[in-house]
């Protein structure tokens, strides 16, 4: 496939602090590519680098072949995560002003259509709920039809139906062969959207990959959390891997089959607890384990540098 956005060596600091450590990347055409990370980690300021709207210090950055200031803007979809459009146009009037922009466009009553918002196409923007703004903001960023997609967090404030109606109109684009490129701090989302993901921590790239790769990797087995005041000691006799976290046992490598030899051992010993629940390890897993590692690391640094101050 061909390549739609690149980044080499992306570095970007405001005031001494590091917003971008040198991040490396590649989104194939036709991928959904979900960038994941803490707040502050640099996501909007990588959208921003690659879309033209911040100058990064080093390295550089090409969408569509071109570097981001000089793509074709009707091939381009921008949608900010900070967006405020006039609050006295009706969702109908923004599509269509921002349809205006661009000498190709989409039938905005389609678009506000492909975002669940037909039924309220006549309703002023100040008068939608926040998660039928963020909608229309969708819709404007798609009004354009265009070759790629960056959604900076799209589904921030939206309910679970909206969302998932955002979500089918993502699948959609990629299956026409839009390549969309979005932040996001919603796993489940990242995880049933994107191709490839990757997580972005204080400015750097520290993992990519599929969503099944990173949960492979990194996110650990299958588990059954146990809610018991008893802690981990209660469970060493039991064959299986445990940890205490706060209130809860981890139980790990458990099947579902498996699940009945535990409750006979909380039975047989008497340990109290209030509830039991199986999971398989999912994308919020590897977030929680590199983030935690990243967190770490910075943490160890910081530790390491004072230490030479005063040595």
């Amino acid at each position: 496939m061909d390549t739609a956005v690149v980044a080499e060596g992306l570095e970007k600091r405001y005031d001494g602090t590091t917003a971008l450590a040198g991040v490396t990347l590649s989104v194939e055409r036709g991928e959904v590519f979900a960038l994941i990370g803490p707040n502050g980690a640099g996501k909007t300021t990588l959208v921003r680098a690659l879309t033209g709207t911040t100058e990064p210090d080093s390295g550089s950055a090409r969408v569509l072949g071109a570097v981001p200031s000089a793509v074709d803007r009707d091939r381009l979809g921008v949608l900010p995560q900070s967006f405020s459009p006039p609050d006295r146009l009706t969702a109908r009037e923004l599509v269509a002003y921002y349809a205006g922009l661009y000498d190709d466009h989409r039938d905005p009553e389609a678009v506000l259509a492909d975002v669940g918002l037909a039924d309220a196409d006549d309703t002023w923007y100040e008068n939608l709920s926040g998660g039928q703004q963020r909608r229309v903001c969708v819709g404007t960023a798609l009004v354009n039809d265009p070759d790629v997609l960056f959604l900076d967090e799209p589904t921030t404030g939206i309910d679970p139906a909206g969302r998932r109606t955002v979500w089918r109109l993502v699948e959609d684009l990629a299956d026409s062969g839009t390549t969309v490129f979005l932040t996001t701090h919603d796993m489940a989302e990242a995880e049933r959207l994107a191709d490839r993901v990757g997580l972005l921590a204080d400015g750097e790239l520290v993992a990519r990959g599929t969503p099944a790769g990173l949960i492979a990797d990194h996110a650990g087995s299958s588990r059954l959390i146990v809610e018991t005041p008893a802690g981990a000691a209660a469970f060493d006799d039991l064959p299986f891997a445990t940890a205490a976290r706060g209130k809860e046992v981890v139980v790990r490598e458990v099947s579902p089959a498996e699940i009945g030899r535990v409750v006979d051992y909380l039975e047989q010993r008497g340990i109290d607890y209030s509830g039991l629940s199986w999971a398989e390890p999912d994308l919020e897993d590897v977030y929680l384990e590199l983030a935690d590692e990243t967190e770490l690391e910075r943490t160890n640094s910081a530790d390491l540098a004072r230490a030479g101050e005063t040595a």
